[in-house]
């Protein structure tokens, strides 16, 4: 068991300021968008003088134990990161595992750099998440139930608007592609009209559509976030998105669980490399309510359960009881407030507020207590 420390990645949607206040260092005025605590090969976290990812490859058997490395290799197979929006992200959404590999090989086959700004497969995974808010978090996440985005389409007046007729009609993946694929000129008419039309209603809807279409002028995201569920998460609530799920976190800080991928796929509403052929391939359009997982109280833990095998996440509130985690898989700890004491055999490890830890499989069971709260990250 040792500390572990984060990596902190600085893209323009970004916090100045939630970060840092966890972290108890100074912000400098720029963006911090996510804190990285994993093996990812793109930003590792620190464990003394070695990154994780050395680590688990020196002793993949004693750093995963053998389950994890019988089921997913040498790797530690999620990431765990802290989140704060201050501007909305970008309209995307993930691949299948296998649409992944399948991507991933042909680009590398094709010779495209992994760190080129066009490359849409950075890795061969694909990449469910499960984001649970530490503080009031509002996300669009999947597709509203049709009848309700004609009525919101309505409350508009832009049900009437050409860009949406199929979406009226049922046709919500044509109405992506319609949006998405339109010329420049339609696409400034489009995102004008619903920057006017938001500006004049009363709705949480239209005024994240406004605030959008205000930030991405000329945007044709700011139509596709019309057809999408928005949801508030209040502290302590989650979301869980699977592959192909259309989504954009809009503001908020949340922690963030999921499998070990930076595969991105963009339709909008960002600076970065938007492929909407690729997007729509791997869109799910089928509608419904919005993804929210239902927490599970267990003892001191709250369990948020996702239906994948290479994550599992819990918050834990030490001040109410000792809490223990079983040996035999690998755990990040990150404590979010007051002071969680981390015990396994006769290591012993303190951390504050901001401050992780990395505790390998083989350290066997590991032991909380003190007066604060901490979030729990493994394999289920």
């Amino acid at each position: 068991m040792e500390a572990i420390e984060g990596v902190v990645q600085r893209y323009a949607w970004g916090s100045p300021t939630a970060i840092p206040e966890l972290l108890g260092t100074d912000a400098d005025g720029g963006p911090q968008a996510e804190l990285w605590f994993g093996a990812h090969p793109s930003a590792p976290g620190r464990v003394g003088p070695r990154t994780l990812t050395e680590l688990v490859a020196a002793d993949p058997e004693g750093a995963l134990g053998r389950p994890v490395l019988e089921r997913f290799g040498a790797r530690l197979p999620f990431l765990l990161k802290v989140l704060a929006a201050a501007q909305p992200l970008s309209l995307q959404a993930h691949p299948s595992a296998s649409r992944a590999a399948a991507g991933f090989a042909a680009e590398n086959a094709a010779g495209v750099p992994l760190d080129a700004p066009h490359r849409r497969y950075r890795d061969a995974d694909h990449k469910p998440e499960l984001l649970c808010a530490l503080s009031p978090f509002d996300a669009l996440c999947g597709f509203r139930p049709i009848e309700a985005t004609v009525t919101l389409l309505d409350h508009l007046g832009l049900s009437g608007h050409p860009a949406f007729a199929p979406a009226a009609a049922g046709d919500l993946g044509a109405t992506v592609a319609l949006l998405l694929s339109a010329a420049a000129r339609d696409r400034e008419e489009m995102a004008a009209a619903i920057a006017d039309a938001a500006a004049g209603a009363d709705s949480p809807e239209a005024a994240w559509a406004h605030r959008i279409a205000v930030t991405h002028p000329g945007d044709p995201g700011v139509g596709v976030a019309l057809l999408l569920n928005l949801v508030r998460l209040e502290p302590g609530e989650a979301i869980f998105l699977p592959s192909g799920n259309l989504h954009a976190y809009l503001e908020g800080v949340g922690v963030e669980i999921m499998a070990s991928s930076d595969n991105v796929l963009r339709g909008g509403l960002t600076p970065k490399h938007v492929d909407v052929a690729e997007l729509l391939a791997v869109l799910d359009v089928v509608p419904g309510p919005p993804p929210v997982v239902h927490p599970r109280r267990d003892g001191p833990f709250t369990r948020y359960d996702a239906p994948v095998e290479e994550f599992a996440l819990a918050l834990v509130d030490v001040s109410a009881a000792p809490a223990t985690v079983p040996g035999g898989l690998p755990r990040l700890v990150l404590c979010l407030e007051g002071e969680t004491a981390l015990q396994t055999g006769d290591d012993e490890l303190c951390l504050r507020r901001g401050a992780a830890a990395w505790v390998p499989a083989s350290d066997g069971a590991l032991s909380l207590s003190g007066a604060g709260r901490a979030v729990v990250a493994s394999t289920p």
